[in-house]
C-alpha cells in the first residue's frame, strides 16, 4: 500500500516523532497514532452513568477489582 501525504503540517508532525528517534520509520510513527486514537474511543465516559459505580464499570478499569464501599467514619479525638 502506498500512502502519499500532501499536507505539510502532516508532514512536518512526522519528521517531528522520528527526529526524537522513539520511531524507526514512518509506518512507526502511523500505528503508533492509530493505536492511540482506537484507545481514545474506547476511553470516552458514558454519558448515561448515575453514579461512579456505572461510570468505572463501562469504563477501560471494568475488571480492575475495585472497592467503592466506603470506609466508615471514626470520627477522631477532640481535647476540650
Amino acid at each position: 500500500m502506498t500512502i502519499q501525504i500532501s499536507q505539510p503540517e502532516l508532514k512536518a508532525l512526522i519528521q517531528e516523532r522520528l527526529e526524537t528517534g522513539a520511531f524507526q520509520n514512518v509506518e512507526e510513527v502511523l500505528l503508533q497514532a492509530l493505536r492511540a486514537s482506537a484507545l481514545e474511543g474506547k476511553a470516552a465516559l458514558p454519558s448515561n452513568a448515575k453514579n461512579l459505580v456505572e461510570l468505572f464499570a463501562a469504563s477501560p478499569f471494568a475488571g480492575l477489582d475495585m472497592d467503592f464501599e466506603r470506609d466508615s467514619d471514626t470520627g477522631r479525638e477532640i481535647k476540650l
